[in-house]
């Protein structure tokens, strides 16, 4: 099989693996579930392209370059990248933000540390270099004056070159370095993406929606021109509380025996008992 027609296949396995990919997580939102999932299909479609390779012979050196230094990086690091997310998200601990703050911030330490340990062929990656391709991206041909992974003679030579696994790395690591910004970014924040409030209402829901359908009564929330619907999203949204069905509580608010203002009086008595106890201060 020439090298065009591997190429090709390639692709199109790559293609099919982005929107198996992407359908993982239309279908769901755990993050531990999407990448054990993800890893299965990464998995089977690196195996895949190994089955093309390994007995494969290159029509050119460039061609062989091509491969173990842009097509191969591609799918080994979703697959470091999945790996990492699961066991990142898996060891997560169950605690408040600042917990897990640290905890995702030590990963990012994590992070620079391997920059740094690899600073040189970074560079090098970075800089789009290919004075050494021959070298580091052919099967079967390194240079020992440069660093080596340990693992390097365990590796399959078949389908493996020394620092083809490295682009992979840093790939990958670029995608979690994301990663871990978005999960801080959206510490404290809800589900839209808002930074609860740090009020709480702490007196009780039917004198919310008392006094909340009092105010919208006196035409208090956009001159009138607002549903009472709008308006208790708002405050639940704002108050971070649930209402439940409000016009329940409306329908028994005006029909108890005690009257339909109980809470409404209760804050005007206070509030009366307030400035007459703070009169001349």
């Amino acid at each position: 099989m020439v090298t065009r027609t591997v190429f090709r296949k390639i692709t199109q396995l790559q293609d099919d693996l982005e929107l198996k990919i992407s359908e993982v997580y239309t279908d769901d939102e755990d993050m531990v579930k999407v990448a054990e999932k993800s890893l299965l299909l990464v998995d089977n479609a690196i195996r895949k392209v190994k089955d093309l390779i390994s007995d494969h012979q290159f029509d050119t050196v460039a061609e062989e370059v091509h491969f173990f230094k842009k097509i191969k990086p591609k799918f080994i690091s979703k697959f470091i990248y999945y790996s990492c997310i699961l066991d990142l998200e898996s060891h997560k601990p169950n605690a408040g933000d600042k917990t897990v703050k640290k905890y995702y911030e030590a990963e990012q330490e994590k992070l620079k540390n391997f920059y740094l340990e690899h600073s040189e062929f970074y560079s090098y990656y970075r800089r789009d270099a290919t004075y050494l391709d021959h070298k580091i991206f052919v099967r079967n041909s390194y240079d020992l004056k440069m660093k080596l992974s340990y693992g390097f003679y365990n590796f399959d030579p078949a389908f493996t070159t020394s620092h083809d696994h490295l682009i992979a790395r840093f790939i990958a690591s670029q995608q979690i370095d994301k990663y871990l910004k978005k999960q801080l970014g959206s510490l404290g924040k809800d589900d839209n993406g808002n930074k609860p409030s740090p009020l709480v209402w702490s007196a009780s829901k039917v004198g919310l929606i008392e006094l909340v359908y009092a105010l919208y009564q006196m035409r208090c929330f956009n001159g009138g021109n607002v549903e009472l619907s709008e308006v208790i999203r708002f405050v639940e949204k704002s108050l971070g509380t649930d209402l439940g069905n409000f016009h329940k509580t409306i329908f028994e608010i005006r029909n108890r025996k005690q009257g339909p203002t109980k809470f409404l009086n209760l804050v005007s008595e206070h509030l009366n008992r307030h400035f007459l106890n703070t009169e001349g201060e």
